[in-house]
């Protein structure tokens, strides 16, 4: 079969364009942009890829294609959408195609797919990485599809012909024909709900509209199966507030100020332990920094265990996770002065984020470079929680170019620390002149941000 993918360089559909080749399929895509790590990805796998659009490729380079996998980052006047919609030809989402063709088809053993699901607002990347690489350890092999690229893997997606499958949940929209989150086409036995709050403002009005989606994914978990849920999170408990028919395992810490009454079955106690639900005090040697890879890993450990994972065989598999591509990665050193690229967009993972930094290197300066590139930034939606979240900067570089709001007004409550600048040349030739050995330039963007962390190295150099 060949299909042909729009929208192929983005994270997902990279993945898609992975299991398809996996199973002998020719591939081919097409996309506007791409950029590290999935376009890298892609030429290891030998994919032609297309850059652009245009109807023309329905004659060329997919003329002979069995199906188009159009990503939700395509709508309606697109050309190529266009096109394969007046000519009447075979389409469908990533999500309905994973769904179809990979974890509701059996095993070459005939065994059924045992979907572990991860969904919630942050961390989902990092948390599925973990869980891949739990079930990896101890020999199960599992394949996996992740919104990112697990440092072990080198891949975002990985076949294999184990029961075992590890997806990572969005609740992004699926396609423009189907608006519904992605994650109810997975129909997971294993679903973590790490968190919940407000974000894709460009496709949902309100966080009850978001809870609403989570609950249709809560819908599909079977009654033998389970939900592995963030204790106290108030969203969440809204969420299985509406009905619940699977058994419910939490997790969460015990310093949560709104965590509730009672205690989670997975609580994280201090600094790196956890009591187990056995009673057990037990240790992460966790290489990633910060509070929420804690909870994040303590998620993956609890959802391990639905696969007769030991908690002693996961911590140890935890103690040499090699971490995320894009996940206070860092990008290298010149003149004395750490660069690293982050994709946290959203005030609360911004927080996090600078909080695990400033764990790991204690009062050394450490300057916040951050592009609000994603649709709810741009929309302003989360331009008051902005300075809050950069606090824990010593200094903010803001690019502003490209936004509907005034993002140096936004950002004044930082005073003097806080500068925004329209050009990106401007930006980075403000940063050669003001950092110094000793600093950590944390930049985040949950795009390519111009290549900006390598112009960087190579001028300081």
């Amino acid at each position: 079969m060949h299909l042909h993918i729009l929208g192929i360089c983005g994270t997902f559909m990279g993945g898609i364009a992975a299991l398809a080749r996996a199973q002998g399929h020719t591939v081919t895509g097409c996309d506007a942009q791409t950029y590290p790590p999935m376009s890298t990805q892609l030429e290891t796998l030998s994919i032609a890829l297309t850059s652009g659009y245009e109807a023309e490729q329905l004659d060329t380079v997919a003329r002979n294609a069995d199906v188009f996998v159009i990503g939700n980052a395509l709508s309606r006047g697109n050309p190529l959408v266009e096109a394969i919609l007046e000519r009447n030809l075979p389409y469908t989402s990533g999500p309905q195609w994973l769904a179809e063709n990979v974890l509701r088809a059996p095993t070459s053993q005939g065994q059924p797919r045992h979907v572990l699901a991860v969904a919630g607002t942050h961390g989902k990347t990092t948390t599925a990485s973990m869980l891949a690489w739990i079930l990896d350890h101890v020999g199960l092999r599992p394949g996996f599809l992740i919104g990112g690229v697990p440092a072990g893997f080198q891949a975002s997606a990985r076949l294999t012909d184990s029961p075992f499958f590890v997806i990572e949940a969005d609740e992004y929209d699926t396609a423009f024909f189907d608006k519904r989150s992605k994650f109810v086409h997975y129909r997971p036995r294993t679903a973590i709900l790490n968190n919940l709050e407000f974000d894709h403002a460009d496709i949902f009005a309100d966080l009850a509209a978001i809870e609403t989606q989570f609950h249709h994914l809560v819908r599909t978990v079977p009654p033998s199966g389970h939900l592995i849920v963030n204790f106290g999170n108030e969203a969440l408990d809204r969420v299985l507030a509406r009905g619940v028919w699977s058994e419910v395992v939490s997790f969460g810490s015990s310093d949560d100020p709104d965590g509730g009454t009672g205690s989670p079955e997975w609580e994280l106690v201090g600094d790196g332990e956890f009591n187990s639900p056995e009673g057990q005090i037990k240790k992460l040697s966790l290489p990633q920094p910060g509070k929420m890879n804690a909870l994040n890993a303590l998620a993956a450990i609890a959802a391990a265990r639905q696969a007769d994972v030991s908690v002693d065989d996961a911590l140890a598999a935890l103690a040499a996770f090699p971490g995320v591509a894009r996940r206070l990665e860092r990008r290298g050193e010149a003149r004395g002065i750490t660069v690293y690229d982050d994709f946290a967009h959203h005030p609360t993972a911004i927080a996090a984020t600078l909080e695990a930094l400033r764990s790991r290197i204690g009062n050394a300066r450490l300057i916040a470079v951050l592009e609000p590139r994603s649709n709810t930034m741009k929309l302003g939606t989360m331009k008051a929680a902005l300075p809050d979240s950069l606090r824990g900067a010593d200094a903010v570089y803001c690019y502003a170019a490209h936004l509907g709001w005034d993002a140096a007004a936004a950002l004044a409550p930082l005073g003097e620390k806080a500068q925004t600048f329209g050009s990106l040349s401007a930006l980075q030739d403000a940063l050669v002149a003001d950092t110094r050995a000793g600093d950590h330039v944390l930049i985040m963007s949950n795009g390519g941000f111009g290549g900006i962390h390598q112009k960087l190295l190579a001028a300081l150099s």
